[in-house]
This record gives structure tokens, C-alpha cells and sequence, in this order.
């Protein structure tokens, strides 16, 4: 963080906490605790005279002085980073913390180059946060977003990052010894199949493609999980059929652990995209690390398990 060991970190602590309006979430992007944030504001309120913010036990809200201070500060420390932005970009090598938010399946394909990247630039930091909402990563603080094509706003600027996708259904050759294999989408209301709850709350519909037309299947089943190395799990141990990404899957298809069925009913679509805002002026620890996933965007179009290591100057 450019501003955590000089003497305008308190300033920059009002800004995250205006930001937010959250002492947890403010505090994990500025990497304290919440108590070590409210002490920052205090002793900053203290000296000035002034409240900035009003606080309750449930909710934090700029003062009408914190709303004026706000306004001074925000600009001038916009332009008081870009300085030191600019300078760093003048070192060997880039400096500082980037923060990254993306869903577990786009995390582990991320996870052998950002390993790398470190390897590769000794003087940056990485705090890669994985969770199954779609976030606004500008409002919670996050420099880089890796998800779905279509999750990703229209204001983003987004590069490919993986290959195309396409739904797997599939289950156990155990489970298809007992039950004939689904032959069309609606043959799937006669099987048990493990359904996909979402970090909504809603339970998913599974997607298919028929003649041209996209419909959902409301599929029937005893078991619902929200993780897919639980639904793969539950699969391979014959509790039924799992929808699932095809490349989760690829191995224990080519293994004979699990059978693949409906492929033709589920077409390839856009897969991971790397996002992140446009800027004016791209600080140095993004635009390299946007650089090294386009030179090495040939590892994440195979599975992790295919490449252990990556050798981080190719």
C-alpha cells in the first residue's frame, strides 16, 4: 500500500472507510484490524476536533464535516499516488500489494501464474480473495476481477483468460448400470441429480441448448450443494448426476470415473475473463501483471493438475 507507512495513512483511512462504510471491509483492504482502523479515525478526529464519521453498532456514515473533508482529501491523494505511481514505474522492478477477487473454479486456474508472477517480481504482494459472488470490484477495493464473460459489466476492460466452456452432465458408471442414461434434457426429471444452489440462495436450473433454443431444467434431486468438488464428489460416489464445467471434469471422463452424457446438448460458451476499470494511468504492479497473464496465457488453458510448476521467465 503506497500510503501505509507515510504520513497520510490516517487520510487514506478516511477515504477506504468512506468507501465502504464498513469498519471490517475497510480495515481488510487497508490489512489491519477493525479495531487498529476506529483507533486511526479516533486519534485523526481527535486532533482535528471534528466527528467524520457517525458510528452505531450497525452502521458507519460520513458527518456533514467528514462529507466537506472528504471532498478536500480525495482529490489531492488521487494525485499524490499517481506521483508515486509514476516513480515506481521508473524502478527495475514494480512494488506493492494488488488485490484480486475471483470465483474458486477462476482462482485455481489463476493461482499457478500468480505463483509465478511472484516468483518472477520479489517486490510484489498478491491478496487473491475467492468467493462465489459477483462483486463490484471498484466500490470493495479490488484492482482485478476473473469471471465468467458474461458477469463482467460492460465498463470493464476484459481479456481471455482459459479456454471456452461447455456444461458436463455426468455421473459414476455405477449410478448408469442402475439407471438408463438421460438421452434428452427431459429425461433428467426421472434421475436423481444433485442440484446446484447459488450464493443467492437460488437454486440453479440447469441450461441446455435444443434445436437451436436455450431452456432450463428444473432437475429433481435429494442432494443440493454450492460446491462443484462436492457435487464431483457425490458423482464419482454414485449419489447421482452432477452439472458441472466440462474441464472440471475432462480427467475422470478420459479416466472412465465418470461417464459423460448430453454433450450435445450443451455447446461451448465464453469462458474466465480477467477484468479489471480503465484508467488513465495504469499503476505498475497491474499493467505488469496484466502482461505476464497475456504472455502466459497458454497455462490456464489446460488443467491445473497438467502443469505443477511454470517456469516464471517464459
Amino acid at each position: 500500500m503506497a500510503f501505509r507507512n507515510s504520513g497520510l495513512f490516517e487520510l487514506h483511512a478516511v477515504v477506504t472507510l468512506a468507501t465502504h462504510n464498513n469498519f471490517r471491509r475497510a480495515a481488510a483492504e487497508l490489512n489491519l484490524s477493525p479495531s487498529a482502523l476506529s483507533h486511526a479515525i479516533s486519534a485523526l478526529e481527535q486532533r482535528l476536533g471534528v466527528r467524520l464519521f457517525h458510528r452505531t453498532t450497525r452502521s458507519v456514515s460520513l458527518s456533514q464535516a467528514g462529507e466537506q473533508f472528504l471532498a478536500r482529501i480525495r482529490p489531492a491523494l488521487h494525485e499524490i499516488s499517481g506521483a508515486m505511481e509514476d516513480v515506481n514505474a521508473l524502478r527495475d522492478t514494480p512494488s506493492g500489494l494488488l488485490r484480486i477477487n475471483a470465483s474458486e473454479r477462476a482462482a485455481r486456474r489463476l493461482a499457478p501464474l500468480v505463483l509465478a508472477y511472484l516468483e518472477q517480481y520479489p517486490d510484489m504482494a498478491i491478496d487473491l480473495v475467492v468467493e462465489g459472488r459477483t462483486i463490484d470490484i471498484v466500490a470493495e477495493g479490488f484492482d482485478i476481477g476473473v469471471r465468467l464473460a458474461e458477469l463482467i459489466p460492460q465498463d470493464m476492460i476484459a481479456i481471455p483468460f482459459g479456454p471456452e466452456n461447455s456444461w458436463a452432465v455426468v455421473a459414476s458408471p455405477a449410478y448408469f448400470a442402475a439407471h438408463q442414461p438421460p438421452a434428452a434434457p427431459h429425461d433428467l426429471t426421472a434421475h436423481a441429480c444433485i442440484r446446484r444452489r447459488l450464493p443467492s440462495g437460488v437454486m440453479y436450473r440447469w441450461e441446455f441448448e435444443v434445436r437451436g433454443e436455450e431452456i432450463s431444467v428444473d432437475v429433481p434431486g435429494r442432494l443440493t450443494l454450492n460446491s462443484d468438488h462436492l457435487m464431483i464428489e457425490a458423482a464419482l460416489a454414485g449419489h447421482g448426476l452432477a452439472y458441472v464445467i466440462d474441464h472440471s471434469v475432462a480427467s475422470l471422463v478420459r479416466e472412465g470415473r465418470l461417464v459423460r452424457v448430453l454433450s450435445d446438448y450443451t455447446p461451448a460458451y465464453p469462458g474466465l475473463r480477467l477484468y479489471y476499470p480503465p484508467h488513465r494511468q495504469m499503476r505498475a504492479g497491474l499493467r505488469t501483471f496484466i502482461d505476464f497473464v497475456r504472455n502466459n496465457r497458454i497455462y490456464a488453458d489446460r488443467p491445473l493438475a497438467d502443469y505443477p510448476q511454470i517456469n516464471p521467465t517464459v
